[in-house]
């Protein structure tokens, strides 16, 4: 089955509304007047996610062109007291399409479990929003074997309970946890191996061969523009989940042209 690729640029905490909207007005400038986001080939989404007080004007400066705009965390209640989150709802009435749950940094930093990853997750779905749902290795984990084990668990916890059906609007993204911001980077063997296992895993999980099938698996390990289109021609890696080089809109556009030809 034939899976669209996407190259999503996770902002972090970088970027406030007016420089934002700027980085948009860029990237666009990267690929002409139409900012058809494809030179040649196939064309891939492209998805930006900046922090929550972006989003209004990247929504905005977004109109009328390719670029799908997400947002890095949701909450899972819908309101109440919950000071410093973000509900669906919200994120919806931003304009926001997808939203990117469980990164490496939300466990590290402010104790992401699987269990909250997966409340997080049927919160974004019962909004109508994509999720990009992330699971990945530390290094000690990888030195001690156990990078298919935790996988594992973490995507199991991420999707328990989650249907079939529910699966059309998840993402996953694999990223070694031990890649990110660090300047290492997966072998693209070592990437694709992890993502033929995370879509073996799928078949297991779900009777129906489509969800295995039609699943897009982003590598999130420090692709870049020098690196990517290795990463992108492997046959189990459908797109990247962007950390740096999404704020330099030259390398992301290398990035998306690479994709084009994946």
């Amino acid at each position: 089955m034939a899976r669209q690729i996407l190259i999503a640029g996770n902002w972090k905490m970088n970027k406030g509304a007016a420089d934002g909207a700027q980085l948009i007005k860029d990237i666009k400038a990267q690929f002409g007047a139409s900012c058809s986001c494809c030179c040649s080939g196939k064309k891939p989404e492209v998805l930006v996610c900046p922090t929550f007080t972006t989003l209004s004007a990247v929504v905005a400066e977004a109109q009328g062109s390719c670029l799908l705009v997400g947002a890095q965390n949701i909450h899972w209640a819908d309101q109440g007291a919950f000071t410093g989150e973000i509900s669906g709802a919200m994120l919806k009435e931003c304009g926001v399409t997808h939203v990117i749950i469980g990164h490496s940094e939300r466990r590290q930093y402010f104790g992401e479990t699987d269990a909250t990853v997966n409340q997080r997750l049927k919160a974004a779905l019962k909004n109508g929003l994509t999720a990009v749902v992330c699971v990945g290795e530390t290094l000690a984990e990888r030195e001690a074997g156990t990078t298919n084990a935790v996988v594992e668990r973490q995507v199991r916890g991420a999707l328990a309970d989650i249907s079939a059906d529910d699966m059309k609007n998840v993402v996953i993204a694999y990223e070694p946890v031990w890649a990110i911001g660090t300047g290492k980077v997966a072998s693209d063997e070592q990437a694709q191996d992890v993502h033929a296992f995370i879509r073996g895993l799928l078949k297991t999980m779900f009777s129906c061969p489509c969800v295995a099938d039609g699943t897009r698996i982003l590598y999130g390990g420090s692709m870049n523009a020098a690196n990517a289109a290795g990463l992108l021609a492997q046959p189990d890696i459908d797109g990247g989940l962007i950390g740096g080089a999404s704020l330099k809109p030259a390398d992301f556009a290398t990035i998306i042209k690479a994709a084009t030809k994946a």
